[in-house]
């Protein structure tokens, strides 16, 4: 007779020693605004995914994709600025 058993590893694959550190909780808070403008873009583009881009959707989608740059360009500076000790470099 063949016993069938559920594997314990895929069942409790989020245990209690696998959640998030506290480094990684503020790793990922930094980069939230990122990740907002990333999605911000995101949902521009599947907006125009089944018809032609009218130029409301256009400035849309130049919008967001300015905005996740900047975003992105704003995290650099804090991450080289908060590697830089004592002034200017």
């Amino acid at each position: 007779m063949n016993h069938i058993v559920t594997a314990q590893d895929a069942v409790t694959a989020f245990a209690d020693f696998m959640e998030p550190t506290d480094a990684e909780l503020e790793a990922i808070e930094r980069e939230m605004p990122v990740i907002l403008a990333d999605v911000d873009l995101l949902d521009a583009y599947i907006v125009t995914l089944d018809r032609t881009p009218t130029e409301l959707d256009e400035r849309r989608i130049r919008r967001a994709r300015r905005r996740a740059l900047a975003a992105r360009v704003a995290m650099v500076n804090r991450v080289a600025g908060a590697s830089l000790h004592g002034g200017a470099a």
